[in-house]
Parts: structure tokens; C-alpha cells; sequence
């Protein structure tokens, strides 16, 4: 990630300098700041990352490259959403594909129309869904890339709809010949459809989406009305007066309060821009992808949110997340926020 604010400390640690430097850095950032520390001393890693938990200034990443480590941080908390009564384990996450039929600039996971496919697949979901229902998961999201281009994506959510309510992300786009022939099969009273809308008008919706793309996405809303199935509506947006103008247009269009998310573009995957989220700044809702078991699906392909890369027995990898919440610490788990994906 680019920082605002760059620091070469060479290899200056807590007991030789640096406590110093981080304090006059921080009297000259501003709420929201990325600050790259650049240090030969990789030692200092756990005591920087102790320092950020316990002064509220999430540590976000942390690299090495030739030999020397980057830390990076942002300065003050994230503008989130307030924290829920959210048990873990009660959401569960499934990235069925990472392809997509558009290339979004800010996919928090870089789907587009070339990434690999790297499908979970549906020998896979059954089984999940089976060991989710024994665990008593009361929601399943299933997301991606763009989950309706998977020929079996009917059998799919039908799977995840037998173990619990289920609501699928989609950009709405392909609802037709087969693919609508396959949602018309699902049960209306297990599955909603979260469909992706940025904007009142095309203009935003479609400058980060490509042409023509919000046209598509209402006509796909207006299918999906018409087949009885419940629709959530999605925006993200890059500010407060974004959300605003979004918030109001849902109230001409009496969206009701449940079915409408606002998010902030998170600086992950193919954002250049957004808000930096860390680790501790997420409460951790389990997430599964065809490579292991991630943090939070706001950075389901990234080695910093991934918890395990065994996903079975899934007892095992909701136990896994419980270990790693422990691990943050008391602290951390107090500075931690939801950020809202459905």
C-alpha cells in the first residue's frame, strides 16, 4: 500500500530512539493517514505492532523486501459502522469462484474477467454446508467473482439454503436462459439476492464498473422482484456525502432499512484508494475460499487475514478463528469494528 507519510528508521528500536520519532510523527498526521515505517530491524516487529494496538493506530500491513521490513500504519480508528451482537461462527462466507464478468477498480479480491476461477465447487459446498448446519451457522453468504457464471451455482446455493438462510452477492447481470432457469428453482423463503448498485445514476455506478453496467444491474433487480425473490441492494461508496445521496435515493425508492448496505471502498485487492483495515480493525466473520480459511471477505486472498489453510473438519476452522481472536488479545478485540459486506 502507498502511505502518506514514509519514516526510514534504519535500526532504531523501542530502546533506542524510536519511541520519540513515532510521537513527533504523530503530531504531524491526520486522522486517516497510511505511515510506512522502513527499519532494518525486524526484531522491532511485535513490540510496533503491540505499540499501534495500544495507542489505537492500526498496525495494516507489513512487508520485507532486500532484506529490509516495512511496517504500515494508520493513524486514529476507521470510520465504521457500531459493533453488533455478532456471535462467531453464526455468519459463515463462501467465496464460490474469484472470476467475474466485470473488473471493478476496487474488488477487494481483484476478481475480473481473467482471473483463475479457483472454485470452491460443489462436493465441496455440500460438505460445508452439512458441517455448518451441525454447527448451528444461522447465515451463509455466498459471494465472489460473480457467482451466477457457475453452471452449477443452482445445486450450489440450493446446498447452502438447506443449512441456513442464505444470501447471494451478484452484480444481477446474468439473469437469463439457464442461469434464470436456475434461480427460478431456488426457495424465495431461503434465498435473498444482494445486488451491487453504487449510485442513484449511472454516472458513479458506472465509472467503477464499467459502461453501461447500471443500467444492467437495475434491469437485473427488476428480474429478480419479478420471480419473487427477495433483493437487497448494495452500494460502495468513497464518502460520507456519497452514502448521503444513496441513503436518500433509497428512501424515494422505499427500500426497507434491512434490505440496504452502504460500505466504504476498502483499501484491499484492486483499490488504490479507500479506508486501510487491518486485522484489528475487523470483527471476524469465518470465510472459506478454495485456498483456506480468511479473517473477513474483505481480504479473503491476502496471507495477513488468512487464518488456516485446512478447512476440514470445519468445527476445526471456526475453533481456528477463536484461537487466532484470542491471540489478538483483549485490546485488540475492544478496538475491533464491524465492517458491514451484507
Amino acid at each position: 500500500m502507498k502511505a502518506d507519510i514514509e519514516l526510514d528508521i534504519a535500526r532504531k528500536t523501542f530502546a533506542s530512539g524510536l519511541l520519540p520519532d513515532l510521537i513527533a510523527l504523530l503530531r504531524r498526521t491526520r486522522q486517516g493517514d497510511l505511515v510506512a515505517l522502513i527499519g532494518d530491524d525486524q526484531r522491532i516487529g511485535p513490540d510496533l505492532e503491540a505499540w499501534c494496538r495500544f495507542t489505537g493506530n492500526p498496525l495494516v500491513e507489513s512487508t520485507v523486501e532486500n532484506g529490509r521490513a516495512r511496517w504500515l500504519f494508520r493513524c486514529g480508528a476507521a470510520p465504521m459502522p457500531p459493533e453488533e451482537n455478532r456471535p462467531v461462527g453464526s455468519r459463515l462466507w463462501l467465496y464460490t469462484n474469484f472470476d467475474c464478468n466485470l473488473r471493478c477498480d476496487y474488488c477487494c479480491v481483484r476478481s475480473s474477467p481473467a482471473a483463475p476461477r479457483r472454485e470452491l465447487g460443489l462436493a465441496l459446498v455440500q460438505r460445508i454446508a452439512r458441517e455448518a448446519a451441525e454447527l448451528g451457522v444461522k447465515e451463509i453468504f455466498a459471494t465472489g467473482g460473480e457467482p451466477f457464471l457457475l453452471e452449477d451455482i443452482g445445486e450450489i446455493l440450493a446446498a447452502c439454503a438447506s443449512a441456513a438462510p442464505t444470501t447471494v452477492l451478484t452484480n444481477g447481470m446474468l439473469f437469463a436462459g439457464r442461469r434464470m432457469e436456475a434461480l427460478r428453482a431456488l426457495p424465495r423463503d431461503r434465498i435473498v439476492l444482494q445486488i451491487s448498485l453504487d449510485s442513484p445514476t449511472p454516472g458513479r455506478h458506472d465509472l467503477h464498473r464499467g459502461p453501461g453496467t447500471w443500467a444492467r444491474a437495475r434491469e437485473g433487480i427488476r428480474r429478480a422482484r419479478e420471480q419473487g425473490f427477495r433483493v437487497r441492494l448494495a452500494a460502495t461508496v468513497s464518502t460520507n456525502t456519497e452514502a448521503e445521496e444513496f441513503r436518500q435515493f433509497l428512501d424515494d425508492e422505499k427500500i426497507a432499512a434491512e434490505d440496504r448496505i452502504i460500505r466504504r471502498i476498502a483499501l484491499r485487492g484492486s483499490a488504490a484508494a479507500g479506508i486501510a483495515l487491518g486485522r484489528t480493525d475487523l470483527i471476524p466473520e469465518v470465510t472459506i475460499t478454495a485456498d483456506g480459511v480468511y479473517w473477513h471477505p474483505v481480504g479473503a486472498e491476502d496471507a495477513d487475514l488468512l487464518v488456516t489453510r485446512d478447512i476440514f473438519p470445519l468445527a476445526e476452522s471456526f475453533a481456528a478463528v477463536r484461537r487466532a481472536i484470542e491471540r489478538e488479545g483483549e485490546h485488540a478485540n475492544k478496538l475491533a469494528r464491524i465492517f458491514n459486506c451484507a
